[in-house]
């Protein structure tokens, strides 16, 4: 009768995942710390620059962060068909861009998003071609508003300023490597393509049931655009409030053409890569080096780091109260 045995070696395995979730909710505040300490330079620069601002433009700047995270909220909840409890929604967005911050870009926002509609009960297939929706909406909004912008603004940026010389061909062949690299692996590896078309079939199914339901739309797609306009928003407020010359229009391509730039640079929310394309795209826009810069690391100060602490202690409570 050694089969009596199993039920004593049951307690050695299970008492450390007690102990697993405290430590996640600390992991939010030492990567915090650590992010604080790497780039304090940068911090005490921007502090700075914040102390000799018009503050009327700084509340707008700020009032303006607050609103992405709503904006963010409805194109969450725009991408999935089952209604997500609103309150945790918000203060999951609010959460995830704090994650968003501590880990390559969108990778935090997506694993925080991705747990927390499964812990609603949002089966993982559908929240995964959800989370895909999103991001494909937001990708849409975001260039679209910049063609949009740059067609009503033709001069608004001196695209020749933006890369170095000669920096075109090879950035192109590098984007073409890649991406041929990923269609060779996808057509030689059979489970690969099978599960990529499984995927494919369950986000297109996920589209046209959001699509069918106006208001469902109406927040995906309003929520999109919203996003990086509000951002965009916050950028101009900062720019007026240190007194760029650089017209409101103008801050705003520059900050659409930035981001989009960026966004193929994997780093942790686009810290250091985001500062210095929007500094390069700010001067492209005829902003002078040093007030952009200074505009910059406001900004960034304003949307990033003032957030960074009360998001990570967000996160931390919504693992332990198992929201996420």
């Amino acid at each position: 009768m050694t089969a009596v045995r199993l039920p004593q070696q049951l307690p050695r395995r299970f008492p450390l995942r007690p102990a697993v979730r405290p430590a996640l909710c600390l992991l939010p505040l030492a990567l915090v710390l650590v992010v604080g300490v790497r780039h304090r330079s940068v911090l005490v620069e921007g502090f700075g620059h914040l102390r000799s601002a018009e503050w009327p433009w700084l509340v707008a700047a700020v009032l303006a962060t607050c609103l992405t995270w709503v904006a963010a909220a409805f194109t969450r909840q725009g991408a999935v068909m089952q209604r997500l409890p609103a309150r945790r929604l918000l203060a999951t967005q609010f959460a995830a861009g704090a994650a968003n911050h501590l880990l390559p870009t969108g990778l935090g926002a997506g694993a925080v998003n991705l747990r927390f509609m499964t812990v609603c009960g949002v089966p993982l297939a559908r929240s995964s071609a959800a989370l895909a929706l999103y991001m494909l909406a937001e990708s849409v909004a975001r260039l679209g508003l910049l063609i949009g912008l740059l067609i009503a603004f033709p001069g608004a940026l001196r695209i020749g300023g933006l890369l170095p010389e000669g920096a075109l061909a090879p950035l192109l062949l590098g984007v073409g490597a890649v991406l041929c690299a990923a269609m060779t692996t996808l057509l030689l590896v059979r489970r690969l393509r099978t599960a990529v078309s499984s995927f494919l079939r369950s986000a297109l199914g996920e589209a046209r049931s959001v699509h069918c339901r106006p208001a469902r739309a109406l927040a995906l797609w309003g929520g999109s655009l919203a996003f990086p306009l509000l951002q965009a928003a916050g950028l101009t407020a900062v720019g007026q409030a240190l007194a760029l010359p650089v017209s409101p229009a103008h801050m705003a391509i520059a900050y659409l053409a930035a981001t989009a730039a960026v966004a193929l640079v994997p780093t942790p929310g686009g810290i250091g890569s985001v500062e210095a394309a929007l500094v390069v795209a700010l001067v492209a826009a005829g902003g002078p080096v040093a007030v952009a810069t200074a505009v910059v690391l406001a900004y960034r100060i304003i949307t990033v780091w003032l957030p960074l602490l009360p998001g990570a202690l967000t996160l931390g409570a919504l693992v332990r109260w198992k929201v996420i």
